[in-house]
């Protein structure tokens, strides 16, 4: 059934490419055939077809193997939305940063989905303005409503529950936003596993950054999903530890140090990535303090005999790259009632961010660069960090050719650096990708402000302009703030045997880690607080096809390319002209309402909508109509078969047992003396044989 699905999948491009493309030489026509197929029926449900053909594969820099293309986005068709219902892999956020408080966690911002789109040049826009946004909050404890406020708007987009994969190499292609010296933009490119899902506090307590599948009796109430769990609830196979681990591609910290940082080694100074992986359980005694790098002592040509302070060791980096010294982890404490989320103290426990520092420049906020992280899932596994290499000056400069084209090992971490310590071990979840940027007070801000200065974050109030960096609000206020992603890829491996770790996977509910029937369960937690909640039916809406309002063809989506170079190859410049001639096939069509949906609209003056042409979705269809063409384990547990065949594991504690043991011999002893009464009183009740007073006729027992 798969592999017949995927040869109609490939055949319909092909049938596409022969109606459409009426002058394709033949060698141009076979090299894409051979694009199509070369990934072995590996899935292709997720792959833009503007994605060139050279960019179809990569090749591992740790294993030397070629991995194929699972999933790309070249954000190439302008004005894209992505509110929720709006696309097939990405759901931009309308709703607070933590749900519940705008103070809470430092978050400054309100997530809006308008502020994330994509340019007339080909790239996904994440802008963030100064713009207030009010709303009121239901506070659970006091039991009234109460009024917030934040005074910034900024975007998250994230392919939550859409898109997920389980290792290989994402590749992203990052401008990143503002002016690299002024600190308080916090601009991020991450994975988080698919049963947390980011900014919904509800369905990361005690979910996040959980990475552990041993049974310890002493974490198990603070894991919530814990490999000393028999029974396999919601659809989570027993005795395995889960949760929603972190990946960090990219965290920024802009700002101006006036020179390097202190306790980094080498050298690194404003500003600077972030290349992190966060995971629980974390290290809780004699851990490195804040601002300081781990404590080593006798160290003997070169040789660290043992470390005073506990920290991972075989991490590896290079480059202008050195330990992050600023940030070890956080303690998620027993939480306080006003808190959103609820943490006993048993639950409370210590997450560790083992991570790198990595010097930028200001090319990297001018134009694009390429990020990679090569993701080797599982025990055994490892994730690697690499950057373009890119010059400074004369004295100052990365590894590699110094034009930014040579790729630079900034990071290195084993599975064993983790296991030997904590037992921990690399994310093996299906994760999915977030972009974001943010503004925290947490982050970038002055560490100390005067005591005379009010702790408000209002650019329009003069009283707060010293909480703020100085030229913050001036760079705010321009309104060009904005981090542009030029494109995201995902290739992975289809030979096990050549790469360490467990096999890469396409898919949010792989059989192995099952995500699908826990999140149905636990909707509520995946779904936005009061009042924004009362939108929402479940936590994602279904993808719109078409339906915006439009007055010609052109308002739903335009003409795609015919051009097969500029389409496989890149030529962006042919292809521009050819979609603004009109010079290839629409990718909707606009037409008249139907007579029903006109009936039941409350906008009457709708008169004209969008109806997409196959392969395209969205209001206006400027959206590829992805798919995932994997098989998950809540599809695969609900095939046919007897209802007790879909349990994966029973066990009967022996309490019960010996209670079955006593109470189903009583069962049926009752049951039997209930028969057997009710048969002699059947016989009581039996009437008695009748004759009439002159019959001569014997009745006699044997003739009745």
């Amino acid at each position: 059934f798969i592999v017949s699905k995927k040869i109609a999948s490939h055949c319909s491009r092909i049938r596409y490419l022969f109606a459409t493309m009426n002058t394709i030489n033949r060698s141009l026509l076979m090299r894409c055939l051979v694009v199509l197929f070369s990934a072995g029926f590996a899935s292709a449900g997720f792959i833009d077809i503007d994605t060139p053909l050279d960019k179809r594969t990569a090749k591992s820099l740790i294993d030397g193997t070629t991995y194929n293309l699972v999933m790309s986005d070249e954000f190439n068709v302008p004005n894209r939305t992505f509110k929720d219902g709006h696309d097939s892999v990405w759901t931009a956020l309308d709703k607070s940063d933590d749900d519940s408080s705008s103070t809470g966690g430092g978050s400054l911002h309100f997530y809006n989905s308008s502020w994330v789109s994509t340019t007339e040049d080909g790239m996904m826009k994440i802008h963030a303005t100064v713009d207030k946004t009010e709303w009121t909050r239901y506070d659970h404890v006091d039991k009234e409503w109460k009024d917030e406020t934040t005074f910034f708007k900024s975007g998250m987009v994230q392919s939550w529950n859409k898109f997920c994969f389980t290792g290989g190499i994402i590749e992203v292609d990052v401008i990143l936003p503002g002016n690299p010296f002024v600190g308080g933009l916090w601009p991020a490119v991450w994975m988080l596993g698919n049963l947390g899902r980011a900014t919904y506090e509800g369905s990361t307590n005690n979910i996040w950054p959980w990475s552990f599948d041993k049974c310890d009796r002493d974490l198990q109430s603070a894991q919530t999903i814990s490999a000393c769990n028999a029974q396999s609830h919601y659809g989570m196979n027993p005795y395995q530890g889960r949760g929603a681990t972190e990946i960090d591609i990219l965290e920024v910290m802009t700002g101006n140090s006036n020179g390097p940082l202190p306790s980094t080694d080498p050298p690194v100074s404003l500003p600077y990535a972030d290349f992190t992986l966060q995971v629980a359980p974390g290290i809780v005694d004699n851990r490195p303090q804040s601002g300081s790098l781990p404590l080593r002592e006798n160290v003997v040509w070169g040789h660290t005999e043992y470390m005073a302070q506990v920290w991972y060791d075989n991490l590896t980096f290079s480059g202008n790259t050195s330990i992050n010294p600023f940030f070890y982890g956080t303690y998620l404490a027993e939480t306080k009632p006003e808190e959103p989320v609820a943490r006993t103290k048993k639950q409370a426990f210590q997450a560790d961010a083992v991570g790198v520092v990595h010097q930028l420049t200001s090319a990297h906020f001018e134009e694009p660069h390429t990020f990679r992280v090569e993701w080797q899932p599982g025990k055994g596994g490892r994730i690697d960090w690499f950057v373009k290499s890119h010059k400074v000056n004369d004295t100052f400069s990365y590894e590699g050719d110094g034009e930014g084209q040579d790729w630079v090992h900034v990071y290195g971490l084993q599975d064993q650096s983790l296991s030997e310590l904590m037992g921990s071990q690399i994310p093996n979840e299906p994760s999915y990708l977030i972009m974001n940027l943010a503004i925290s007070s947490t982050w970038g801000f002055p560490y100390d402000s005067p005591s005379w200065c009010d702790k408000c974050y209002d650019c329009d109030d003069p009283k707060c302009t010293c909480a703020f960096n100085a030229g913050f609000c001036n760079m705010m206020k321009t309104g060009d703030v904005a981090m542009y992603i030029d494109s995201v890829r995902v290739y992975q491996s289809n030979n096990s045997d050549a790469h360490v770790g467990n096999n890469h996977t396409v898919g949010c509910d792989p059989p192995e880690y099952p995500t699908k029937e826990w999140i149905k369960g636990h909707e509520y937690r995946y779904m936005r607080n009061e009042p924004f909640v009362y939108e929402d039916k479940h936590p994602l809406r279904n993808t719109q096809r078409g339906g915006a309002k439009c007055y010609n063809d052109t308002d739903c989506g335009g003409y795609a390319s015919e051009n097969i170079t500029a389409l496989y190859l890149g030529i962006a410049t042919e292809r521009r002209l050819e979609e603004e001639t009109g010079d290839g096939p629409l990718r909707g069509t606009c037409v008249k309402r139907d007579a029903v949906s006109s009936l039941i609209s409350t906008d009457k003056d709708l008169k004209m909508i969008c109806q997409c042409n196959e392969g395209y979705t969205g209001p206006r269809c400027t959206s590829l109509d992805h798919f995932d063409d994997t098989v998950g384990a809540f599809e695969l547990k609900n095939r046919g078969g007897m209802p007790f065949s879909r349990v994966e594991f029973f066990q009967m504690p022996p309490f019960m047992l010996f209670a079955l043991c006593i109470l189903v011999p009583f069962m049926i002893w009752a049951m039997v003396d209930q028969v057997i009464s009710k048969h002699r009183m059947a016989q009581i009740l039996q009437p008695q044989p009748y004759y009439s007073e002159g019959s001569s006729r014997q009745i006699t027992g044997r003739s009745v």
